[in-house]
């Protein structure tokens, strides 16, 4: 991989960071209430311990079959643009084919992770 490539894909990744960062939310001086619904109050809501895992899971699989179906529609524009050349179409293929296996996975995790939440919790609601 030569310099040039590595220098796009490290802009790239930079600016995505720069983006992510940049809709963050703002730290606003909050009047702290001592109330028994102070946390409420401060914006830390009332979700359980297992919604925020589950949350967290959904959130972080969904990122992956985001990123995977956009390596689909680059896979697929390269195929596109090839114009013809074998090796340009063998390397949009493999990049197809990758993405497509890692959208099955990310897939079968949500669904093993769904499965074992479920069971998780259910034992848990169930024991004495």
């Amino acid at each position: 991989m030569d310099i040039t490539k590595i220098r796009s894909y490290v802009t790239i990744g930079v600016i995505v960071l720069m983006a992510l960062f940049a809709v963050g939310n703002f730290a606003l001086a909050v009047d702290v209430d001592v109330t028994p619904d102070a946390a409420t109050n401060i914006g830390l809501g009332e979700a359980s311990p297992e919604d925020i895992v589950v949350n967290i899971i959904n959130w972080i699989l969904g990122i992956l079959a985001l990123i995977a179906v956009i390596m689909i529609l680059v896979g697929g524009f390269k195929w596109m643009t090839a114009g013809g050349n074998e090796e340009k179409v063998e390397g949009a293929k493999k990049l197809l084919i990758a993405a497509v296996i890692g959208l099955v996975i990310i897939l079968a995790a949500w669904g093993i992770s769904v499965y074992a939440i479920d069971r998780l919790l259910n034992i848990t609601n169930d024991a004495p």
